[in-house]
């Protein structure tokens, strides 16, 4: 009879038996005998409840999934000469991206004689990463690709982690916004409540005889 090596239910290993020990060990113990690696030899089988098994590396499935983030690649183009407003509007971009743990694509293009001007898409490249260094890293160095030069910047925090901070950040800031209308609320009531007394301690005051006001 064929024999395999065989695995308890907590991972000991009960050494090789024939298949139909096996089999009689798996039913004494109401489990299931599931080979698991049948290329060994020989085989090896372990005493499981399947059912069960099946069920735990569905959900683990499904939270891998609920976890996992794509890769989203931004892009930010920019010219050598860019003017004072329009870099820091394009920087502007880059650290929204790289706060939503996105990885950011800049890419400096050159036209006519700037092609023969490498160093300014250097050094602007460079002041950039500076510029977010705290918010990101230079993933992909500079580098030359025909007309232009490219650079990647990579997040510090990874996109479920930024998630989870802008959601907590919306959470905060609608507290904030509930706290503020309690308020808003208590107040009108005060002031609901003040006015009849204000009403009748004037009428009250009306009421008294003149003469003993004096």
């Amino acid at each position: 009879m064929p024999e395999v090596r065989l695995v308890g239910p907590n991972g000991e290993t009960v050494g090789i038996v024939s298949t139909g020990d096996a089999l009689r060990l798996a039913q004494e113990a109401d489990l299931d005998l599931v080979e698991v690696a049948p290329q060994a030899r020989p085989p090896v089988c372990k005493l499981m409840d399947y059912g069960k098994f099946k069920y735990e590396n569905a959900q683990k499935a499904r939270e891998a999934r609920r976890n996992q983030t794509n890769t989203v690649i931004k892009e930010m183009k920019l010219r050598p000469k860019i003017d004072a407003h329009d870099y820091e509007t394009k920087k502007g971009h880059v650290v929204r991206f790289l706060r939503q743990g996105d990885k950011v694509k800049i890419t400096i293009m050159f036209r006519g004689r700037e092609q023969h001007r490498p160093e300014l898409g250097f050094r602007l490249l460079q002041r950039l990463a500076e510029d977010v260094q705290e918010l990101g890293f230079v993933e992909s160095a500079p580098k030359q690709d025909g007309r232009n030069m490219i650079m990647v910047l990579g997040p510090h925090k990874k996109k479920s982690e930024a998630k989870a901070e802008v959601k907590a950040a919306k959470q905060e800031r609608a507290a904030a916004r509930e706290v503020e209308r309690a308020e808003e609320r208590a107040e009108r009531t005060a002031a609901h409540t003040e006015l009849p007394a204000q009403k009748k301690e004037h009428k009250r005051s009306e009421n008294l005889d003149p003469e003993i006001e004096a």
